[in-house]
């Protein structure tokens, strides 16, 4: 097909289809697949995980794909329970290109298409990465005005773009999966007006599903227009939040680096919505080098862009959905312990912290549209903290622990994998088993993320 013959979701497919040599792009891939999976066996009883699984249970007739809850169903039911869980402590990585919780969407669509007992790791690698950069290719042409209007990107990027890692693991070509794609386009849904709800982390779910049943679609033959993504009453007439945007098919071509080397994906430091993470490390910074403690702190007013103010909806959380949720509960937290952990999390924790007077220093702002849309980078999260003696301490920072820019480190990794993972027998085993994911001749290691004592 020549390139003015292309449409955008064919561009897609075509810029996805080769595998990726680099490396530094697969060890990247690597390990933030070891990252999802221990955050799926994590939120294996949250709330959510366990009532999705408990609303299709007397409907699961078929399949062998593995439940992180127990026992084996389609990969459509798989994808969907395995997604809700990599989601539901909101301790997945972040994706900026996407706007999207990218890993807990793509990583249980593939498993769920994987036989564990054949499939080379090699594979699973090449289809995270391509449906990664599809992910990216479709935000780049709904901006971040798309989120920014109250589209949860997780489920609607996460959607369209996993359906190329899903195309990838079902062996499809270029137009099938520029097929699916286009299916995909139409199952794309999901508000952040469910954020600090339990519907939420079913969103990353809902989307791995989605993009399952796309390539099985595609596959079997179903058709869509191939041009919905830029055409009219399209993806980008009706999601983008600037009408000026869009795709160019020569970009979408055009030799890169895979995204995952010049983005990135960001594994979380802290169990909590990424919007406070910025915050959260800049205030690490200014008790690290000024030495000061919760009983020092007059007030604490942080600035942030305002698709992060308008995540962080609660100001007085009552629950745990709320509490990830919420900068008040998270600041006032690590100022008061040093750091955040999942059992900050819980109804108990959350209802013995809701009198803590540290919650009424904590002041959020955001910055406003006129200094967003003037700015050609996006603009730093800044702390300032007012402490008893009079002094006013100041960070800023444009990027979060676990970035590209400050990367985790192997112990980082390792010490989170195995926290998450700490109900798992030989979960360190199965880590350095894992570590070998791009040489490995199966995927066996992953069924024992499966099986808890």
């Amino acid at each position: 097909m020549q390139r003015e013959e292309m449409t955008v979701a064919t561009a897609i497919a075509s810029a996805c289809v080769k595998p990726v040599s680099s490396e530094n792009a697969r060890e990247l891939a690597r390990n933030a697949i070891l990252d999802t999976l221990a955050c799926m066996v994590a939120g294996c009883g949250d709330d959510s995980t366990q009532s999705v699984a408990a609303a299709f249970a007397e409907f699961n007739t078929g399949g062998n794909a593995l439940l992180i809850t127990g026992g084996v169903g389609s990969p459509m039911l798989a994808a969907l329970v395995n997604g809700t869980a990599a989601h539901a402590l909101d301790f997945d990585d972040n994706f900026l290109p996407g706007m999207s919780h990218a890993s807990a969407v793509i990583v249980p669509a593939i498993i769920a298409l994987a036989d564990l007992d054949r499939t080379k790791g090699a594979r699973l690698v090449d289809a995270y990465l391509a449906g990664l950069q599809a992910q990216a290719l479709v935000g780049e042409g709904l901006g971040q005005a798309h989120y920014t209007a109250g589209w949860h990107g997780t489920s609607t990027v996460g959607s369209i773009g996993t359906a190329v890692a899903t195309a990838h693991m079902l062996d499809l070509d270029v137009d099938e999966t520029a097929q699916a794609i286009t299916i995909a386009a139409s199952f794309a849904s999901g508000t952040k007006g469910q954020f600090g709800t339990l519907i939420k982390p079913f969103h990353a779910g809902m989307a791995a599903r989605n993009a399952v049943e796309a390539a099985l679609l595609a596959k079997a033959g179903m058709k869509a227009r191939h041009d919905i993504l830029e055409g009219d009453q399209g993806i980008r007439e009706l999601f983008a939040g600037d009408p000026r945007l869009g795709w160019n098919i020569e970009d979408i071509l055009a030799d890169r680096p895979h995204v995952i080397e010049t983005a990135g994906v960001m594994p979380k430091r802290h169990p909590c919505c990424g919007s406070t993470h910025m915050i959260i490390d800049g205030l690490l910074d200014l008790q690290a080098e000024h030495r000061f403690g919760a009983e020092d702190v007059v007030a604490i007013d942080t600035l942030v862009g305002i698709a992060n103010y308008r995540n962080l909806a609660y100001t007085q959380p009552t629950d745990q959905m709320q509490a990830r949720f919420s900068m008040q509960y998270c600041v006032a937290r690590i100022l008061r312990q040093g750091y955040l952990a999942l059992a900050d999390f819980t109804p108990q924790a959350v209802t013995a912290f809701a009198d803590d007077p540290l919650l009424g220093v904590v002041n959020m702002c955001s910055y406003s549209l006129e200094e967003e849309r003037a700015s050609a980078e996006k603009l730093p999260h800044i702390v300032t903290v007012t402490l008893k003696d009079g002094r006013v301490l100041r960070a800023s920072r444009s990027f979060a622990v676990g970035t590209l820019q400050q990367p985790f480190g192997a112990d980082d990794r390792a010490r989170k994998f195995l926290d998450c993972c700490s109900a798992v027998p030989k979960a360190d085993q199965i880590y350095s088993d894992l570590w070998d994911l791009d040489d490995a001749t199966n995927l066996s290691a992953i069924v024992g993320l499966f099986s808890r004592s």
